[in-house]
């Protein structure tokens, strides 16, 4: 029983923690060898024709706000095509979008879901290099340059830009805990990237080489997951650019956010059992190991693990004499009571920030747990719903 409950704290606490730590001092040790990466410079003359791919559906209330932001970013000129998509939107934005002569519009009444409208999409572009970003994103004036630089070096299939979620003094748990969860995300993936590559990109803001893009499944879920993933099978990295960033408002509240990450989590089990190849280290050797510490352990095992370990601990605890797994149990009671009232203060709109963390934790690991029951017992569909998010 202590070996398995031991098993389960150290894959608990890897998964979380002590992949980041391991990575932390394999890139201190990498430097020591090899110098810091040296920064790379935009040439203009280097940096490729692009195109930057906007799906909207239905967001006529900020739509004339995002196409003025892609107006105003930095790229040189001639070489940046801008072109929106609006299969299905029922509201004004394929109006709104049509007034702007320096966008290109696609509109189709039928809506057959995101990937479906960038697939048709992708079939209106021949430039080098494709940016995809969310209509409800906003990009900082350099995001485009700072990606495309990235595309001098023949490795490099694919970018990864850096999403920030806004948020101010009286946030929620929900701003605040995917704040901070993104805020730790975003220094994995820098290490990511300077070990090898980074394990996937978020569709708010990433990119991709023309020739290596793929169509996925039309029922694909995270479909910029796996589209930068295939990229990753074909021997070329993800680099991550944190440089370029994509600034969002969280979601409107817990239950929002939680709905987003059930489905994140049914997505990453379908993109899991679609990227089997990568559980090969003989043909993937740091490829492998990465996908597998960043993203399989959190989308399977761990979850199942943490409730492993709380009741393993329980038949421990009791034991006459288990001084230390009494102290380990009360911890972890001493944390879920946390997230407890963290929610239950939240249910009251009483914010207290050190409560958020536990909170969030916890609808997280929930949420994959819910997001496996969803993706094993009914059927999934490509077509978001989105999330509310903060005004």
């Amino acid at each position: 029983m202590k070996l398995i409950f031991w098993l389960s704290v150290f894959v608990v606490f890897y998964t979380f923690m002590g992949y980041g730590i391991l990575l932390y001092f394999i890139i201190r040790l990498k430097r020591i060898i090899k110098g810091k990466p040296a920064i790379v410079a935009p040439i203009n003359d280097l940096l490729p024709n692009c195109t930057l791919v906007v799906a909207a559906y239905n967001e006529e209330f900020l739509i004339e706000e995002k196409i003025k932001n892609c107006l105003a970013l930095k790229y040189p000129p001639g070489k940046l095509k801008l072109l929106f998509v609006t299969d299905g939107s029922t509201d004004k934005t394929p109006e709104i979008v049509g007034r702007y002569p320096q966008v290109q519009l696609l509109h189709s009444p039928e809506r057959a879901g995101k990937i479906a409208a960038v697939h048709r999409a992708m079939t209106f572009i021949n430039t080098d290099a494709v940016v995809f970003t969310d209509a409800n994103t906003f990009l900082n004036p350099e995001a485009i340059i700072t990606i495309c630089r990235h595309y001098a070096d023949g490795t490099v299939g694919a970018v990864a830009g850096e999403k920030r979620v806004q948020i101010d003094e009286n946030a929620d748990a929900s701003a605040a805990g995917e704040g901070f969860y993104w805020k730790y995300e975003s220094a994995l993936k820098k290490w990511d990237s300077e070990l090898y590559s980074v394990v996937g990109a978020a569709g708010e803001l990433f990119s991709v080489r023309r020739e290596l893009y793929q169509d996925v499944p039309a029922d694909t879920v995270l479909d910029d997951f796996m589209i930068s993933m295939l990229i990753a099978t074909k021997g070329y990295r993800i680099i991550y650019e944190p440089n370029a960033y994509a600034s969002e408002t969280a979601s409107e509240n817990v239950s929002e956010e939680l709905k987003r990450k059930i489905r994140i989590a049914a997505g990453g089990i379908q993109s899991i059992l679609r990227l089997k190849s990568l559980f090969n280290p003989f043909k993937y050797p740091i490829l492998s190991f990465q996908y597998i510490s960043h993203r399989v352990l959190r989308w399977t095992v761990t979850p199942f693990l943490l409730i492993l370990v709380f009741v393993l601990n329980i038949l421990l605890a009791l034991q006459p004499g288990e001084l230390f797994y009494q102290a380990f149990m009360a911890a972890q009671v001493l944390f879920y009571v946390l997230a407890l009232t963290g929610m239950i203060m939240e249910k009251r709109n009483i914010r207290i920030k050190a409560l958020f963390i536990p909170y969030y934790f916890c609808v997280m690991n929930y949420a994959v747990l819910m997001g496996i029951v969803r993706y094993f017992t009914t059927k999934q569909s490509a077509i978001w719903e989105k999330a509310v998010r903060k005004q």
